[in-house]
């Protein structure tokens, strides 16, 4: 059985103690090095060369977003994956950004950390269910943003329940264009019919 090296990252004492028994009872993971500070992350991870960083966020000196930035740069080999309290979508989307290739919470269940860390050394993408949430928030809002003008004035007259003919008439063009116009918004937006486009527009204030 391969053993999976982990750094753990927080500059809480009594949380880092807590992850290291935690992990000595699961077998396959051994914690070689726990750290209070990203730069000390960054020496450990030079040290050690281990196959998952556990990064907490909130920490004096360098934070967690800093330090996760800079090992994606100099050891992209190793997976940092955050573990944190703080499930706000900011934080998250900025953690992944700087290279994080997970995010969990310290609430999760100790089950859920071993394989959140057993999902990242095996080139996994462990989410907490909220960071799932948060990513495909921002997913949906990138591909609302990618909608030109026109879409999204089709999208929200298929929302107010309007047909194609009055949705020609409103906004001055053919019905053959508005045609090719949802034709492409379905594809965009990842629907098969005016209800899904139009409960989509409704979700994410398009409508």
């Amino acid at each position: 059985m391969e053993v999976i090296r982990v750094v753990v990252v927080d500059d809480h004492a009594v949380v880092r103690r807590g992850l290291v028994e935690l992990f000595a009872g699961a077998g396959d993971i051994e914690v070689v090095a726990d750290v209070d500070d990203g730069s000390a992350a960054l020496a450990a991870v030079t040290e050690q060369n281990p196959n998952v960083v556990l990064m907490d966020l909130s920490m004096p000196g360098m934070n967690g977003v800093e330090a996760t930035r800079q090992l994606s740069e100099h050891a992209p080999g190793v997976a940092v994956v955050i573990l944190t309290s703080f499930s706000e979508q900011g934080r998250i989307l900025d953690a992944i950004d700087a290279g994080a290739a997970g995010y969990l919470l310290k609430d999760a269940a100790p089950d859920e950390l071993f394989r959140g860390v057993r999902a990242a050394a095996a080139g996994e993408a462990p989410f907490s269910p909220r960071a799932a949430k948060a990513l495909l928030n921002r997913t949906a809002q990138r591909e609302a943003t990618e909608l030109t003008h026109r879409e999204r004035e089709v999208l929200a007259c298929v929302a107010s329940g309007l047909p194609n003919k009055l949705i020609a008439r409103r906004l001055g063009i053919s019905e053959k264009t508005v045609k090719s116009h949802l034709t492409s918004v379905f594809q965009r937006i990842g629907v098969t019919d005016r209800t899904q486009a139009a409960l989509w527009a409704q979700r994410h204030g398009v409508a």
